[in-house]
C-alpha cells in the first residue's frame, strides 16, 4: 500500500512514517515508480513503534530494542552493554509505575460510576 493508505491504516501521519524510515526503524519497499510500498508487517511494526514512542521510550532505545521485540527472542542480549540494559530496565520500571497509576485512576473512575448509578436510581 502507498504511504497515504499506510498512514490511514496505521493511524500514524505521513510525516511520522517518513521519520521512522529516516531513522531506520522501518524499511518500506519501493514500487518501480519510486513510491513507497508498505506491507502488512511494516504496518504492524509501525504500530509497535508508535506504542513505544507513546510510552516514552526514545527512538535511540527503540532502534536497539525493536529487532528483539519483532522476533520475540532474546538473541543478542549478551552483546548489549550493561548501561543500555540498565536504561531499558529504568524505562520498564517507569512504565510499571505509570501502569499502577493508570490502574488506580481506572479503579477510582469505576467507583465513581458505581456511586453515580446508585444515586441515579
Amino acid at each position: 500500500m502507498r504511504i497515504s493508505e499506510a498512514s490511514r491504516v496505521s493511524g500514524v501521519s505521513v510525516r511520522s512514517l517518513r521519520y521512522y524510515e529516516d531513522e531506520g526503524l522501518i524499511v518500506p519497499g519501493r514500487c518501480s515508480n519510486g513510491y513507497r510500498d508498505y506491507c502488512r508487517s511494516t504496518i504492524d511494526r509501525v504500530r509497535v513503534i508508535r506504542s513505544l514512542l507513546e510510552s516514552g521510550l526514545p527512538v535511540r532505545l527503540i532502534k536497539e530494542v525493536l529487532p528483539h521485540l519483532a522476533d520475540g527472542t532474546d538473541a543478542g542480549t549478551d552483546a548489549v552493554c550493561s548501561e543500555f540494559l540498565e536504561e531499558v530496565r529504568r524505562y520498564r520500571d517507569r512504565l510499571a509505575v505509570r501502569i499502577v497509576s493508570l490502574s488506580d485512576q481506572q479503579a477510582a473512575l469505576d467507583a465513581y460510576l458505581r456511586e453515580a448509578r446508585q444515586t441515579d436510581r
